[in-house]
């Protein structure tokens, strides 16, 4: 029998792993998860932005508010 995960659980597969992050605004961050909480709030590091598949800028350690994000994908 396969154990169904729940939300957490996925994201907590994917800690300190490459992910990539959709915003509202449409804005994409890719990094390495650290951290997140109930809220889906996330710290990233190594992040950067990306905007139509190229590099705008090298952000390091960045934190994102939940409510701001739409997608959290494996990249």
């Amino acid at each position: 029998m396969v154990e169904q995960l729940r939300p957490l659980d996925a994201l907590n597969n994917a800690r300190n792993k490459k992910v990539i992050v959709e915003l509202k605004n449409n804005k994409q961050y890719i990094g390495n998860l650290k951290s997140f909480d109930i809220h889906i709030n996330v710290v990233l590091e190594n992040a950067e932005e990306r905007e139509n598949g190229e590099v705008k800028r090298k952000l390091g350690v960045i934190f994102i508010r939940g409510d701001t994000i739409t997608v959290i994908s494996p990249e």
